[in-house]
């Protein structure tokens, strides 16, 4: 693993009043310190705009803790809001910057910056920071997504950035590299001899990656609206799913390494045509039993922002030249469910043909949430004696990662991502040039939709999205994994 010379005894939590500090930041923090994986004189500085004095953030904080994390993972909670500290600021305005930066103090060994904020106050925030003289080799910026609605927009933001930090000191966030199964399914892939063989398009049919949520919009109308299940979802989290799963084995688990071998299947992606791809938006329908609204209800308008989308998407290069990528994702759909399903070709030829066997295709699985575990699906023999000779079943070997490490807790993704931040390791952050090759391949389907003029199909509430998305797949002979 590669850093930046220094481990942060400052972190300054920009949004620290937010959602996101609340649910994520603050819980994977204190978890640290419970498990005693943050040095003991590192200080947390949170600022935002709300007024409050020290001592109100940190009952602000253990209200957080006491709500988003359990009792067995605070350890230690009155030393850890010890740590922190809080300074009001207006982020538009450069004279509270001085403020601070008193309120940070000189770092002895570094400062570590996670900027939580609306995307249109990083430039503002940047020049405030360069302005206060918080921008210096002694420091590091992590962004939150989303960064930009386009290639255009992102890169006006990485530029505002990359004018204060060099790349090395930028961490950008996809919060889904910091889950364990994510980072499991590289020691799936490089620490067992038996799969990187066959991890090619001569052994492997298709790959299919699902993000699923029962939920609707959940309180982000105005960003969803804006943003639809394309940009919200399959341009960040499920093309860095699809470049890991893709991936050379890279020379080393080292930032630089494992970042030139994602971007490398980012930029050998297909460009799609419109036929590879289905959009739909629910209507009214039943989620666990209960009635829930259509999109248009919730928002309050028509709206032809899509909630669902399912893309055939291909990997031109040796190792995958002919093999689909499956990706399909959507609100409103009859479970939450994060997983990849690798389906391997079937045997080239059964000794077991005529004897009332029927062949099914080797499965790997590896789900990622709300569950964590990883199964292999293999032809077995049924027990037993039957005159038509050897019956065959489908079992699966099921690795499930509570059972297998017995005594871990389950960690939240962010507690991986603020440690690596604070400690300048950016293997799990993506690097500018995996975001902009990201933002291509996804502008490309949004011009194809404009200029084809297609709209979304409508889907019933707590089903698996339009009929047309079965479709997609079937065509080729292929099953959505449910």
């Amino acid at each position: 693993m590669t850093g930046t010379g220094f481990t942060a005894d400052r972190l300054l939590l920009f949004g620290a009043t937010g959602d996101l500090s609340q649910r994520m930041l603050l819980p994977s923090l204190c978890a640290l310190h419970a498990d005693e994986l943050i040095d003991r004189d590192l200080k947390i500085i949170g600022t935002a705009r709300s007024e409050m004095s020290d001592h109100d953030f940190r009952n602000f904080a253990r209200e957080a803790l006491e709500k988003y994390l359990p009792a067995e993972r605070r350890g230690g909670l009155a030393g850890f809001l010890n740590r922190l500290s809080y300074q009001q600021l207006d982020a538009t305005q450069l004279a509270g910057y001085d403020e601070l930066a008193k309120k940070v103090g000189e770092p002895k060994q570094g400062l570590a910056i996670f900027l939580s904020t609306a995307p249109s106050l990083f430039e503002p925030t940047i020049k405030g920071l360069q302005h206060a003289g918080l921008d210096g080799a002694h420091v590091r910026m992590c962004l939150e997504k989303p960064l930009g609605t386009d290639l255009g927009s992102s890169c006006e933001i990485n530029d505002a950035v990359s004018a204060a930090f060099p790349e090395d000191r930028i961490f950008r966030i996809d919060h889904y590299l910091g889950k364990e199964t994510v980072q499991n399914l590289l020691a799936l892939r490089f620490a067992n001899l038996m799969f990187e063989p066959i991890w090619n398009a001569a052994h492997i049919d298709h790959v299919q990656i699902t993000v699923a949520e029962t939920v609707g919009l959940e309180g982000r109308v105005a960003f969803y609206d804006d943003a639809g299940a394309l940009r919200d979802m399959v341009q960040n989290h499920m093309l860095q799913l699809l470049a890991l799963v893709a991936m050379e084995p890279p020379g080393s688990f080292d930032a630089t390494a494992v970042r030139d071998e994602k971007v490398k299947v980012l930029r050998a992606l297909r460009q799609i045509a419109t036929g590879e791809t289905v959009t739909g938006q629910y209507r009214a329908g039943a989620i666990g039993g209960k009635a829930v609204p259509g999109y248009d209800e919730e928002l309050g308008k028509a709206s032809d922002t899509e909630t669902f989308v399912a893309i055939k998407a291909h990997v031109d290069n040796w190792r995958w030249k002919g093999v689909p990528f499956y990706l399909r994702t959507g609100k409103r759909l009859p479970q939450r469910v994060t997983e990849i399903m690798v389906q391997f070709r079937c045997v080239p030829h059964s000794i077991f043909a005529g004897k009332g066997a029927t062949m099914q295709p080797n499965r790997l699985v590896i789900g990622i949430q709300p569950e964590e575990n990883i199964t292999l699906s293999l032809m077995s023999k049924v027990p037993g004696l039957d005159r038509e000779g050897i019956r065959l079943r489908q079992v699966p070997l099921d690795i499930a990662m509570p059972d297998a490490f017995v005594g871990q807790h389950r960690r939240i993704a962010y507690e991986r991502l603020l440690l690596d931040l604070i400690e300048g390791d950016q293997t799990l952050f993506v690097r500018r040039d995996e975001v902009e090759a990201q933002w291509h391949w996804v502008d490309a389907i949004r011009a194809s939709w404009h200029a084809e003029g297609l709209t979304p199909k409508p889907y019933t509430a707590g089903s698996w999205g339009p009929s047309a998305a079965i479709a997609l797949a079937e065509r080729d002979g292929v099953s959505w994994h449910e």
